[in-house]
């Protein structure tokens, strides 16, 4: 069991509206406490079986009696909504089991954080506002679901100075800052995709039930609104991903161009060098005293005329000046 995952006491709530919240904590599959649950609860032993095996979201919905539906599922999410420094530190994903079926709300390793803000004065307002105990589930989820919102507001100030670093320097390694942050979006999206099979799944059981639902309108808007903000995120980390692309062809472009119109430029120096440097006895103008002299001057020249004639053809541009602001780096 995870150290914030303390053992408490069996609790039993007891909600206006005949519905009953059982909560209870287990590390051990066989322990008494679930025996008892399979014995006042016999339509959960299919969850309870399937339970020791769960390594990762889970939702199914069933109609027991063929009439009323029953929704049980695992939840993954985390506390922590900082982002690690160390790489090599994986962030640790709490997970809490739930079962509603009638008028029986359980839950199952609900962290000790959650429980506590459930029976804050508020939440126990809301809960006795529920009239069934899928309602309950929607109080506890949408509660749950403000660890994601809050780990959503961190990523977006992580993600608005990272574009602020790309506006005044777009340094290379801000590429791997950009896969970074598309790694921890895809992170909360993994996490957000219980919340949304629960809206989907709620509606699929409780349709007639819920689609006029205060409660459970509050947590699909609430849903609603984050995924929207994840559709957003997408965009603009793929937006900055391709700005990067874009600077990075640009640049490899006035590289490539500069060192060929330089070579071009360069290029009669090159040959006469060439020529003039063979091993032969009799090499024009080596023997005139003024030779060396003249022809350096005709390296300056043929450079020069070389040059103007490519500038006139308007293929140096402005390849060959350079940006006093160093913006683009």
């Amino acid at each position: 069991m995870k150290n914030e995952l303390r053992k408490r006491p069996y609790n039993l709530l007891s909600l206006q509206g005949d519905w009953q919240w059982h909560d209870l904590v287990v590390d051990d599959w066989s322990s008494p406490e679930i025996e008892k649950l399979r014995i006042d609860h016999p339509h959960a032993a299919e969850w309870l079986d399937i339970l020791p095996h769960l390594e990762s979201n889970y939702i199914s919905v069933r109609f027991p009696d063929g009439l009323s539906p029953s929704i049980f599922g695992t939840i993954e999410y985390t506390m922590n909504s900082m982002k690690p420094n160390d790489t090599t530190y994986k962030r640790e994903v709490e997970r809490f089991h739930y079962f509603v079926f009638e008028n029986t709300l359980i839950t199952i390793n609900l962290d000790n954080h959650t429980w506590e803000e459930m029976n804050k004065a508020n939440r126990m307002i809301m809960l006795q506002q529920c009239k069934q105990s899928v309602e309950g589930l929607f109080v506890i989820a949408r509660t749950v679901l403000h660890y994601l919102h809050q780990g959503m507001d961190v990523f977006e100030c992580d993600l608005r100075k990272l574009e602020q670093q790309m506006e005044s320097n777009n340094h290379r390694y801000l590429m791997d800052k950009i896969l970074d942050s598309r790694y921890e979006l895809l992170f909360w999206n993994n996490l957000f995709i219980s919340f949304q099979e629960l809206v989907i799944a709620s509606k699929e059981a409780y349709y007639d039930d819920i689609k006029d639902n205060r409660l459970y309108n509050q947590l699909f808007y609430r849903v609603d609104r984050m995924e929207r903000l994840f559709v957003h995120y997408n965009k603009e980390i793929d937006t900055l991903i391709s700005i990067d692309n874009a600077v990075s062809a640009f640049r490899g472009n006035e590289i490539m161009k500069t060192l060929t119109i330089l070579t071009a430029v360069f290029m009669p120096a090159s040959v006469i060098g060439a020529i003039w440097g063979m091993n032969f006895d009799i090499i024009p103008f080596s023997k005139i005293p003024w030779g060396f002299v003249g022809m350096i001057v005709m390296i300056g020249l043929t450079t020069t005329v070389m040059y103007l004639w490519m500038r006139k053809k308007g293929w140096t541009g402005d390849l060959l000046k350079t940006n006093s602001r160093e913006k683009h780096v």
